[in-house]
């Protein structure tokens, strides 16, 4: 009686000790839902963990871009903007690249650090991209890890998908032409404010019945790159309160009409040269334009005039 007493005893027991065990386990038990997340090389992480979290995404504790997302649509000209730890830079910056789903090279441009980059703590970076409209529907932002070595163990990059939202537009180059002063000095290094300084960047516009207007238009945005600033090139436009009312050419004379509600084209003679020459070379590349009028007639002139 004592030995079965005992046994029954010992039944209870591991009895109870498996029921606790598995109420205990249970409620130690995690079941995370079943999102995923986005990676910025268009690949997907889901939860996991005691918490939950999302799992990391491939280079994202070297390199994380906030915009644009991976396959988002995308337009000419495009900011970037990320955080990469400091080991991603050289001298504060690294090189994006631009290419088209079959590898061709559309444009570079150089991201830079907005704070110290000798740390190996993520570091915020930006940079803006031009680029012509591309001949595929997609394609891909490279960042490079900058490796002045150039060293293969040492380099490393993050390709993020995109869509180009101008795909299958048909389209013709032209030249803006901006300023580089360093072009237009004399012997003694004094700017000229000459014609001399005039440096043409290459665009692409859509086929339009109104080319030149357009070509004027582009040019009163002001937009350069990072890369070609860091090649000299400068511009003042776009100018507040300027925009271009019309464009009318007969006879060989382009009249362009102009709203300037800001008065911002008249200024000292060298300042207004420039941004009359810049239009007047940007018109006169196409061959029917031999002579540019500006309306009003008080647009574009030295403010020592009047």
């Amino acid at each position: 009686m004592k030995t079965f007493l005992i046994f029954i005893a010992a039944a209870v027991f591991v009895f109870a000790g498996v029921f606790v065990s598995q109420n205990f386990f249970a409620e130690k038990s995690v079941y995370c839902t079943q999102e995923a997340k986005l990676c910025s090389d268009g690949s997907y992480v889901g939860r996991t963990g005691p918490n939950c979290e999302f799992s990391l995404c491939p280079k994202e504790d070297l390199i994380s871009v906030e915009e644009p997302s991976a396959y988002e649509e995308i337009s000419s000209p495009l900011v970037l903007k990320g955080k990469a730890r400091g080991l991603w830079f050289f001298e504060a910056s690294f090189p994006v690249r631009l290419i088209d789903e079959n590898g061709k090279e559309l444009t570079v441009a150089i991201a830079t650090a907005k704070t110290d980059w000798m740390t190996t703590d993520f570091v915020d970076f930006e940079t803006e991209l031009n680029f012509p409209i591309p001949a595929t529907q997609k394609g891909f932002l490279i960042f490079e890890k900058d490796n002045p070595s150039g060293l293969p163990e040492h380099a490393d990059e993050l390709r993020v998908p995109v869509v180009f939202s101008q795909y299958g537009q048909k389209t013709r180059e032209v030249d803006l032409y901006y300023y580089n002063p360093e072009h237009d000095v004399d012997q003694n290094g004094n700017i000229l404010c000459s014609s001399k300084g005039l440096a043409a960047v290459r665009r692409a516009i859509p086929l339009s019945q109104t080319p030149i207007q357009d070509t004027i238009e582009l040019l009163l945005k002001g937009e350069l790159s990072q890369s070609e600033r860091g090649t000299g090139i400068t511009t003042e436009y776009p100018l507040e309160g300027l925009s271009l009312g019309s464009a009318s050419l007969k006879n060989g004379v382009l009249t362009l009409e102009f709203d300037d509600t800001k008065n911002r084209t008249v200024g000292g003679a060298c300042r207004v040269g420039i941004l009359w020459f810049q239009i007047e070379a940007t018109a006169k590349q196409f061959p029917e334009v031999q002579q540019v009028r500006f309306l009003r007639e008080y647009l574009f002139q030295p403010r020592n005039r009047y």
